[in-house]
């Protein structure tokens, strides 16, 4: 019988569960998928803290890689055997087989490996959403990527370079500066020993950037808003230092008529056609060279709890993975 993560109620790592489960059938327009490889990202760390509430009991995790292993009535685009992945739901991908939506499924380019597919399905959508759709970065742009060095930041760092954009980022040590900076980041703060909106400001001339991409939330909140050029895009897309209080809009009137948007991939791609189109130029950038995914981390799936623990310590750098 197959295993799962599972958790029964919220709380910190110690709450997941290895567990036993049922190798079900898959319903009608379902795929069943064996997983090759497992995705770790910090929306895990929201669902198990109940930051982001689950119907308890629940499994757990957003993304993998695997092959259809079977197939429900009325799917006609997916067999067995074909290599497929998925990212941003329905959680459960802590798991070493499951049945989900044939929809929410793409089929992966045969040069893409499963670990690669794991480590940047999520991460990687997310990073062509920000970029080419909440706020369409152009050659000439000024942007702030917090978390440079993150799984995130790493391909937004790539992917905003090869757009022809100046890109600044800020990490919290020397070795993630140097991760950022060889891979697209023009300009690297440490925003643990520098005041970030004074340096991107000196960078920019005082004009600020254009676009803010922020996933840390609380902690660069307020500097972000700082950071921006009057008119500016503040995007939110994360909360890892936890979520930003509540503020007056007023506020984006005094700074700049600025903008700002709380995005989550999930509305990104609800439409079957938008996931396909945003999913093509993921393959594209990765398939061109332009973006390459780098697998830093890797624990076996079982151990997920030490995973999470690592993560929520700030010790990863660039994309992890969970093997069944």
């Amino acid at each position: 019988m197959p295993f799962a993560i599972r958790i029964h109620q919220t709380g910190g790592p110690e709450v997941m569960r290895w567990e036993e489960i049922a190798l079900a059938e898959p319903a009608p327009g379902e795929v069943r998928v064996r997983h090759e490889a497992v995705g770790l990202n910090y929306i895990d760390v929201y669902h198990r803290s109940g930051l982001y509430p689950l119907q308890l009991p629940s499994g757990i995790g957003l993304e993998a890689a695997g092959v259809v292993d079977a197939v429900g009535s009325g799917v006609s685009d997916l067999s067995p055997g074909d290599r497929v992945a998925y990212a941003g739901g329905p959680v459960g991908a802590y798991s070493q087989v499951r049945c989900l939506p044939a929809d929410r499924l793409l089929k992966l380019p045969d040069a893409i490996s499963f670990a690669t597919a794991a480590a940047m399905m999520l991460q990687g959508l997310t990073s062509a959403y920000l970029l080419r759709r909440t706020y369409r970065v152009q050659a000439g742009d000024a942007v702030l990527i917090h978390a440079a060095a993150g799984g995130v930041g790493l391909i937004a760092c790539q992917w905003a370079k090869a757009l022809g954009a100046t890109v600044i980022g800020t990490v919290s040590t020397e070795a993630k500066a140097a991760l950022a900076a060889a891979h697209g980041c023009d300009h690297v703060i440490d925003y643990t020993r520098e005041n970030f909106p004074r340096r991107v400001r000196e960078i920019t001339a005082g004009t600020g950037v254009a676009v803010v991409y922020d996933g840390v939330g609380k902690d660069t909140f307020a500097g972000s808003l700082d950071s921006l050029r009057t008119c500016g895009m503040m995007v939110s897309f994360g909360n890892a230092s936890g979520p930003v209080p509540p503020f007056d809009p007023l506020l984006l009137s005094q700074k700049g008529s600025l903008f700002l948007t709380r995005p989550t991939l999930m509305h990104y791609t609800a439409k079957r056609d938008d996931l396909l189109a945003l999913g093509a130029e993921l393959f594209a950038a990765v398939g061109s060279g332009k973006v390459k995914i780098e697998v830093h981390q890797t624990y076996p799936l079982a151990e997920a709890a030490t995973a999470h623990r690592d993560l929520e310590a700030r010790k990863h750098t660039g994309s992890t993975i969970l093997l069944p």
